[in-house]
Protein backbone atom coordinates (compact mmCIF):
# COMPACT_ATOMS: atom_id res chain seq x y z
CA UNK A 1 0.00 0.00 0.00
CA UNK A 2 1.54 3.40 -1.00
CA UNK A 3 1.57 6.38 1.11
CA UNK A 4 -0.93 8.11 -0.52
CA UNK A 5 -3.32 4.99 0.23
CA UNK A 6 -2.57 5.17 3.74
CA UNK A 7 -3.33 9.22 3.64
CA UNK A 8 -6.94 8.25 2.56
CA UNK A 9 -7.30 5.52 5.06
CA UNK A 10 -6.64 2.64 2.40
CA UNK A 11 -8.18 4.27 -0.78
CA UNK A 12 -6.83 4.48 -4.18
CA UNK A 13 -5.51 7.68 -5.48
CA UNK A 14 -7.88 9.11 -7.41
CA UNK A 15 -8.40 10.07 -10.45
CA UNK A 16 -8.85 14.28 -10.93
CA UNK A 17 -10.98 15.37 -13.67
CA UNK A 18 -11.15 19.28 -12.44
CA UNK A 19 -10.95 21.79 -10.21
CA UNK A 20 -13.74 24.01 -9.49
CA UNK A 21 -14.35 27.31 -7.19
CA UNK A 22 -17.43 28.43 -4.58
CA UNK A 23 -20.18 26.50 -3.68
CA UNK A 24 -21.37 25.74 -7.22
CA UNK A 25 -18.92 25.83 -9.61
CA UNK A 26 -19.87 28.82 -11.79
CA UNK A 27 -17.59 31.63 -12.25
CA UNK A 28 -20.46 34.70 -12.35
CA UNK A 29 -22.89 36.44 -10.21
CA UNK A 30 -24.78 33.15 -10.29
CA UNK A 31 -23.40 31.97 -7.30
CA UNK A 32 -24.90 33.26 -4.71
CA UNK A 33 -23.97 30.96 -1.80
CA UNK A 34 -21.60 33.03 0.09
CA UNK A 35 -18.30 30.41 -0.68
CA UNK A 36 -16.90 32.48 -3.60
CA UNK A 37 -13.28 31.53 -2.33
CA UNK A 38 -13.78 27.96 -1.49
CA UNK A 39 -12.04 25.56 -3.95
CA UNK A 40 -12.87 21.74 -4.76
CA UNK A 41 -11.06 18.89 -6.64
CA UNK A 42 -13.57 16.98 -8.49
CA UNK A 43 -12.28 13.40 -8.63
CA UNK A 44 -13.41 9.85 -9.81
CA UNK A 45 -12.18 6.46 -8.86
CA UNK A 46 -9.54 4.95 -10.66
CA UNK A 47 -9.81 1.29 -12.03
CA UNK A 48 -8.84 -1.48 -9.21
CA UNK A 49 -5.71 -3.79 -9.68
CA UNK A 50 -5.50 -7.62 -9.10
CA UNK A 51 -6.42 -9.12 -6.50
CA UNK A 52 -9.52 -7.04 -5.86
CA UNK A 53 -9.73 -8.67 -2.78
CA UNK A 54 -12.39 -10.91 -0.74
CA UNK A 55 -15.34 -12.54 -3.23
CA UNK A 56 -14.71 -9.54 -5.81
CA UNK A 57 -12.77 -11.68 -7.57
CA UNK A 58 -15.01 -14.52 -8.26
CA UNK A 59 -17.38 -12.43 -8.86
CA UNK A 60 -15.71 -10.75 -11.83
CA UNK A 61 -14.59 -13.99 -12.89
CA UNK A 62 -17.74 -15.59 -12.98
CA UNK A 63 -18.98 -12.35 -15.22
CA UNK A 64 -15.98 -12.54 -17.48
CA UNK A 65 -16.66 -16.40 -18.25
CA UNK A 66 -20.22 -15.68 -18.89
CA UNK A 67 -19.88 -13.36 -21.78
CA UNK A 68 -17.32 -15.27 -23.19
CA UNK A 69 -20.22 -18.00 -23.75
CA UNK A 70 -22.09 -15.39 -25.22
CA UNK A 71 -19.61 -14.48 -28.14
CA UNK A 72 -19.13 -10.67 -26.14
CA UNK A 73 -15.62 -9.56 -25.24
CA UNK A 74 -15.25 -8.85 -21.83
CA UNK A 75 -12.74 -6.00 -21.96
CA UNK A 76 -15.62 -4.11 -24.15
CA UNK A 77 -18.06 -4.72 -22.17
CA UNK A 78 -16.06 -3.93 -18.69
CA UNK A 79 -14.73 -0.64 -18.55
CA UNK A 80 -12.75 -0.88 -15.39
CA UNK A 81 -13.48 -2.90 -12.29
CA UNK A 82 -13.68 -0.14 -9.23
CA UNK A 83 -13.20 -1.10 -5.02
CA UNK A 84 -13.92 1.70 -3.15
CA UNK A 85 -14.48 2.13 0.63
CA UNK A 86 -15.18 -1.86 0.51
CA UNK A 87 -17.39 -1.87 -2.57
CA UNK A 88 -17.22 -3.74 -5.85
CA UNK A 89 -18.26 -1.37 -8.58
CA UNK A 90 -18.86 -2.55 -12.15
CA UNK A 91 -18.11 -0.01 -15.27
CA UNK A 92 -20.24 -1.00 -17.88
CA UNK A 93 -20.34 -0.24 -21.16
CA UNK A 94 -23.91 1.01 -21.67
CA UNK A 95 -24.72 -1.06 -25.10
CA UNK A 96 -24.08 -4.16 -23.19
CA UNK A 97 -25.52 -2.83 -19.73
CA UNK A 98 -29.03 -5.17 -19.91
CA UNK A 99 -26.78 -8.27 -21.29
CA UNK A 100 -25.05 -7.50 -18.00
CA UNK A 101 -27.81 -7.17 -15.54
CA UNK A 102 -29.58 -10.49 -16.74
CA UNK A 103 -26.54 -11.82 -15.90
CA UNK A 104 -25.83 -10.63 -12.42
CA UNK A 105 -29.50 -11.74 -11.84
CA UNK A 106 -29.24 -15.19 -13.04
CA UNK A 107 -26.45 -16.76 -12.69
CA UNK A 108 -26.59 -19.26 -9.74
CA UNK A 109 -23.09 -17.95 -8.20
CA UNK A 110 -23.98 -14.71 -8.86
CA UNK A 111 -28.28 -13.98 -8.09
CA UNK A 112 -28.34 -10.26 -7.35
CA UNK A 113 -31.92 -10.56 -7.51
CA UNK A 114 -32.66 -7.11 -6.01
CA UNK A 115 -32.26 -4.37 -7.51
CA UNK A 116 -31.89 -1.19 -4.75
CA UNK A 117 -32.49 1.38 -7.40
CA UNK A 118 -30.21 3.58 -10.14
CA UNK A 119 -29.25 7.42 -8.97
CA UNK A 120 -27.73 9.62 -11.47
CA UNK A 121 -24.45 11.90 -11.17
CA UNK A 122 -24.00 14.67 -13.86
CA UNK A 123 -19.94 15.38 -13.82
CA UNK A 124 -19.53 18.08 -16.67
CA UNK A 125 -16.06 18.38 -16.48
CA UNK A 126 -15.45 14.45 -17.71
CA UNK A 127 -15.64 15.19 -20.96
CA UNK A 128 -17.99 12.53 -23.25
CA UNK A 129 -18.62 11.05 -20.06
CA UNK A 130 -20.61 13.92 -18.29
CA UNK A 131 -23.54 11.68 -17.21
CA UNK A 132 -23.08 8.99 -14.57
CA UNK A 133 -26.24 6.06 -13.75
CA UNK A 134 -25.38 4.29 -10.92
CA UNK A 135 -27.41 0.72 -10.25
CA UNK A 136 -27.06 -0.79 -6.27
CA UNK A 137 -27.68 -4.84 -6.15
CA UNK A 138 -27.69 -7.17 -3.71
CA UNK A 139 -27.77 -10.87 -3.56
CA UNK A 140 -30.01 -12.40 -0.71
CA UNK A 141 -28.87 -15.31 -1.78
CA UNK A 142 -25.47 -14.81 -1.38
CA UNK A 143 -25.88 -11.61 1.18
CA UNK A 144 -23.69 -9.28 -0.92
CA UNK A 145 -24.16 -6.12 -2.62
CA UNK A 146 -22.49 -4.84 -5.71
CA UNK A 147 -22.86 -1.52 -8.58
CA UNK A 148 -23.23 -1.42 -12.09
CA UNK A 149 -22.25 2.15 -13.21
CA UNK A 150 -23.05 3.38 -16.94
CA UNK A 151 -22.04 6.38 -18.14
CA UNK A 152 -23.22 8.40 -21.30
CA UNK A 153 -22.19 11.87 -23.19
CA UNK A 154 -24.57 15.39 -22.82
CA UNK A 155 -24.59 15.37 -26.14
CA UNK A 156 -25.59 11.79 -26.32
CA UNK A 157 -27.90 11.30 -23.23
CA UNK A 158 -29.32 7.76 -24.15
CA UNK A 159 -28.86 4.29 -22.66
CA UNK A 160 -30.23 0.93 -22.08
CA UNK A 161 -33.37 0.72 -19.64
CA UNK A 162 -32.64 -2.04 -17.18
CA UNK A 163 -36.48 -2.56 -16.54
CA UNK A 164 -36.68 -5.40 -18.67
CA UNK A 165 -34.42 -7.14 -15.86
CA UNK A 166 -35.61 -5.27 -12.96
CA UNK A 167 -39.29 -3.89 -13.41
CA UNK A 168 -38.72 -2.08 -10.33
CA UNK A 169 -36.48 0.11 -11.41
CA UNK A 170 -39.06 2.05 -13.81
CA UNK A 171 -39.69 5.02 -11.00
CA UNK A 172 -36.18 5.46 -10.57
CA UNK A 173 -35.05 5.60 -14.05
CA UNK A 174 -37.86 8.12 -14.70
CA UNK A 175 -36.33 10.33 -11.70
CA UNK A 176 -33.04 10.39 -13.07
CA UNK A 177 -34.50 11.20 -16.53
CA UNK A 178 -36.56 14.02 -14.79
CA UNK A 179 -34.04 15.34 -12.65
CA UNK A 180 -30.53 14.66 -14.41
CA UNK A 181 -31.85 14.52 -18.33
CA UNK A 182 -30.48 10.66 -18.87
CA UNK A 183 -32.73 8.99 -21.71
CA UNK A 184 -33.12 5.35 -21.05
CA UNK A 185 -34.18 4.06 -24.19
CA UNK A 186 -36.83 1.27 -24.39
CA UNK A 187 -38.13 2.69 -21.00
CA UNK A 188 -41.89 1.60 -20.51
CA UNK A 189 -43.44 5.28 -19.27
CA UNK A 190 -40.36 7.67 -19.30
CA UNK A 191 -42.19 10.66 -17.95
CA UNK A 192 -41.72 13.30 -15.02
CA UNK A 193 -41.83 12.21 -11.48
CA UNK A 194 -41.51 16.06 -9.37
CA UNK A 195 -40.96 18.37 -12.24
CA UNK A 196 -44.45 19.23 -14.13
CA UNK A 197 -45.08 17.52 -17.66
CA UNK A 198 -43.88 20.90 -19.98
CA UNK A 199 -40.95 21.78 -17.28
CA UNK A 200 -37.97 22.73 -19.72
CA UNK A 201 -34.28 21.30 -18.64
CA UNK A 202 -33.75 18.91 -15.41
CA UNK A 203 -32.61 20.78 -12.56
CA UNK A 204 -30.12 18.55 -10.65
CA UNK A 205 -27.71 18.41 -13.51
CA UNK A 206 -24.39 21.21 -13.03
CA UNK A 207 -25.10 23.33 -15.69
CA UNK A 208 -28.54 24.04 -14.81
CA UNK A 209 -29.32 27.69 -14.03
CA UNK A 210 -29.01 28.51 -10.39
CA UNK A 211 -31.33 31.74 -10.41
CA UNK A 212 -34.46 29.71 -10.62
CA UNK A 213 -37.60 31.35 -11.82
CA UNK A 214 -39.94 34.21 -10.08
CA UNK A 215 -42.53 32.49 -7.59
CA UNK A 216 -45.62 34.23 -7.10
CA UNK A 217 -48.10 33.31 -4.39
CA UNK A 218 -51.39 35.12 -3.43
CA UNK A 219 -50.10 37.91 -5.68
CA UNK A 220 -47.03 38.13 -3.80
CA UNK A 221 -44.07 37.69 -6.04
CA UNK A 222 -40.51 36.68 -4.87
CA UNK A 223 -38.16 36.73 -7.37
CA UNK A 224 -35.18 34.35 -8.31
CA UNK A 225 -32.48 33.76 -5.70
CA UNK A 226 -29.42 35.44 -7.93
CA UNK A 227 -31.60 39.02 -8.11
CA UNK A 228 -32.34 39.04 -4.26
CA UNK A 229 -28.96 40.00 -2.88
CA UNK A 230 -25.30 39.09 -3.99
CA UNK A 231 -22.86 37.69 -1.10
CA UNK A 232 -19.39 38.21 -3.05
Amino acid sequence: MTDNELARGGRPELDIIATTQGQWGVQDSGDTSGFGTMRRTVTVSPAAQRPYGSWFDDVVDILVELLSAAGVNPESAIEKVVVDRGQLILFIAKEHSPLVARMLRDDQDLRFELCLGTSAVHYPEDKGRELHAYTALFSITHNRQIAMEVVCSDDDPHMPTLTGVYPGNDWHEREAWDLMGIVFDDHPGLTRTAMPDDWVGHPQRKDYPLGGIPVEYKGAVVPPPDTRRSYN
